[in-house]
């Protein structure tokens, strides 16, 4: 059975995933486009971490990072390479759409890369209805990024 668990950050199983997020996000764009938060980033009171775990072993992760004003931001979606196309994505998706709308956010954000690496993280978030807008929070324009939102009713 697949669980989904809020994670403290303190397991070396996390520590290692959270590396290999960092270590894909670098292979796939150039360092100074790269915005995913390291483990200390995500050890901020402001973002809330889950862990995806089937008997025992740690299969992905997502978080969710509080903008402040009434929005939220995804960060850190991540399944091992191993196990995508088995919907983990998108289990992970829909717990952290659950939680935002349990917040009461009137809106979702993410930042992913714009490069073809990024087209199944794209489809996934098409097909979960956002859209393309510009650059939110403390974000620029790059050529390297592309920016999306989900409106929350």
């Amino acid at each position: 059975m697949i669980q989904i668990r809020p994670d403290d950050l303190t397991g070396p199983e996390i520590a290692e995933l959270i590396a290999i997020h960092a270590g894909t996000m670098l292979a796939a764009s150039p360092p100074e486009s790269c915005h995913f938060l390291p483990i200390d980033g995500l050890r901020q009171p402001s973002v809330s971490v889950w862990s995806l775990w089937e008997e025992g072993a740690l299969l992905g992760c997502g978080a969710l990072k509080d903008l402040g004003n009434g929005t939220g931001e995804i960060k850190s979606m991540h399944t091992r390479e191993v196990l995508r196309g088995r919907g983990l994505g998108r289990r992970m998706l829909e717990h952290i759409l659950a939680e935002a709308r349990r917040r009461n956010y009137t809106a979702l954000y993410l930042e992913t890369g714009s490069m073809d690496a990024f087209v199944p993280a794209r489809r996934l978030y098409e097909a979960y209805g956002f859209d393309y807008c510009g650059p939110f929070s403390d974000y620029a324009e790059d050529p390297h990024s592309v920016f999306m939102c989900l409106p929350l009713g």
